[in-house]
């Protein structure tokens, strides 16, 4: 068992040329734009080109809650990759890109772990290929614009009270989520109070993930709603006249990001919307582009399958058409412990009793998974630390809801410690069983769509809404936005909106903050709880430890 740091062993790998990865998924290497030698944008060009294939099949990797202790959802995502590589498969991955903001606050990065990683990984976590920055600016832009518009006579009638357009940046910055902005006299204009949101909560964020190509994307730019009129009559983008100039600097950003694994897999990194206050699903056109390329497509969403996998089905399957053909859910011992009560520094300490209690919550995402009519296998992530009796608790536990339990050794193996994973997954998968369906109808009412999640995926007893809320949604629907969906931002730690409750809580409610319209990417967000749009940094946050060596190289990423 190699002791080395993932950045470490991503430093060693032994990468092939971007055309070589390009090619095994039949990408001439004319239709790449390279950016060094390890990473290439996919042209548009090449996937009009190939829109006529058949589809491959759909795995999606999902997780229990998210613990201290690690459950490692895209280390198994690469992992599964690599494993159904080595058993003779066409494979694809897809993933999202990382936000500057984890990466130097404390979740880290966002390219796997162990020797299931996906490289180039200092790249991948810090600027990439620009996607991130693109988004900022084009968001950026938009908000310069309105307050431009509002400076130089306001002709549209914009309330500068109800200018619902904040700003972004990609870095947590509890300062920045309140704030007064054209202070100074007449010559910066009027007054008025605002914030910031990270850019993975953008608007922008959302639209690129979830548009079809550029034409599509300029369409959804333009019918964001930027502000209201006094008389609360909407102004949209296009209004600004901002969406075209957006839809430039967008323009590269749209096109997938090609890498590969330490193991040379094909892997598409693009988009990265946050799963706890946005969609969680990396970019459509990566997706389903994948699809028309490998036999397998492995992608994840983000955090628990509360959030990522409700939202993945129930808006990116729903909006681009796409139906998961198996659902791999990640879970460790560790996690299941503290689900369980166990507190982080007793874990590595033998207790069958608290993995059978924290099991509740596996428990429970299985059953919700199926709630969408698709098969489920779970993974267990090895830990050194796991006993034979702890594994054997959980995997009698997953028997008993109906599904199987394989062990996985990825971190340590690579795609060797997944073949068993990848056997199982083909299986489930070419049998046929899955059914997907949504969990809610579009035209169900949107508070219903609130209330269908919270009581049949979070098990909350109800929703407690005030009233100017429902009229808000009420509005909403009066004015053709009653079908979206809803994207509901709560906390990823726990079924509940209070992040201290473990395991399978009942008998809560579910409080909603504010609602949002995001009239572009197509969904109505649902603030609950505590939830913050613009994340802080911790007490030690990971950019203390960051660095270049000696040799010029980066240290402390993970």
């Amino acid at each position: 068992m190699s002791l080395k740091t993932d950045i470490e062993i991503a430093r060693e790998a032994t990468k092939k040329p971007i055309q070589e990865i390009g090619a095994k998924l039949g990408i001439p290497a004319a239709e790449l734009l390279p950016y060094g030698h390890d990473k290439a944008k996919v042209s548009q060009s090449f996937i009009d080109s190939v829109q006529d294939r058949k589809n491959g099949k759909l795995i999606l990797v999902t997780a229990i809650n998210p613990t201290p202790a690690g459950e490692g959802k895209t280390t198994t995502t690469v992992g599964l990759g690599d494993g159904l590589t080595r058993i003779g498969q066409k494979a694809c991955i897809c993933i999202r890109e990382a936000s500057l903001g984890p990466n130097f606050g404390m979740k880290g990065g966002a390219a796997g772990g162990g020797y299931a990683q996906i490289v180039p990984m200092e790249d991948m976590n810090l600027h990439f290929t620009g996607d991130f920055h693109a988004i900022t600016s084009a968001h950026s832009l938009l908000a310069a614009m309105i307050d431009n518009h509002i400076y130089w006579g306001n002709e549209l009638e914009i309330d500068t009270r109800r200018v619902v357009w904040r700003r972004v940046v990609d870095m947590n910055d509890r300062a920045l989520r309140q704030i007064t902005c054209s202070l100074g006299g007449v010559s910066n204009g009027f007054p008025r109070e605002g914030g910031f949101d990270i850019t993975v909560a953008s608007e922008v964020m959302a639209i690129l993930c979830l548009a079809t190509d550029l034409a599509d994307l300029q369409r959804r730019l333009g019918d964001m709603i930027v502000a209201y009129r006094r008389d609360r009559t909407p102004v949209y983008c296009r209004d600004i006249k901002a969406d075209g100039a957006m839809t430039v600097l967008l323009k590269d950003a749209m096109q997938p990001n090609l890498v590969q694994t330490l193991e040379n897999t094909p892997a598409f990194v693009h988009g990265g919307p946050f799963a706890n206050i946005a969609h969680g699903c990396n970019s459509v056109i990566a997706t389903s582009t994948a699809l028309k390329l490998a036999d397998y497509v492995v992608t994840e969403a983000g955090f628990g399958a509360d959030l990522g996998a409700e939202k993945f089905m129930n808006i990116k399957c729903r909006k681009a058409g796409l139906a998961p053909d198996a659902v791999v859910l990640v879970a460790t011992v560790r996690a299941v412990k503290m689900n369980g009560g166990v507190a982080k520094d007793a874990l590595g300490t033998e207790n069958v009793a608290a993995v059978q209690k924290g099991c509740a919550n596996l428990g429970r995402h299985i059953a919700n998974l199926k709630q969408f009519g698709v098969p489920v296998v779970v993974a267990i992530n090895h830990f050194v630390s796991d006993t034979e009796a702890e594994i054997a608790a959980v995997k009698s536990f997953v028997k008993g809801e109906g599904a199987d339990a394989v062990l996985c050794e990825h971190w340590a193996k690579g795609g060797a410690g997944t073949e068993d994973l990848a056997r199982k997954v083909v299986e489930i998968a070419e049998s046929g069983m899955a059914q997907f369906a949504p969990l809610y109808r579009d035209d169900m009412p949107l508070f219903d769509k609130i209330e269908r999640i919270a009581k049949r995926i979070y098990r909350a007893d109800e929703v407690l809404a005030n009233k100017s809320i429902r009229d808000q949604l009420h509005q909403w629907e009066q004015q053709g936005y009653g079908n979206l969906p809803v994207c509901m931002a709560k906390t990823q730690y726990s079924f509940s909106t209070d992040p201290n409750l473990r395991g399978a809580p009942t008998g809560h409610s579910v409080p909603v903050r504010e609602v949002r319209l995001s009239a572009g990417a197509g969904f109505v967000v649902v603030i609950c709880g505590e939830i913050m749009t613009m994340p802080g940094l911790p007490r030690v946050p990971s950019a203390e430890s960051i660095r270049l060596n000696a040799e010029g190289q980066i240290e402390g990423l993970f």
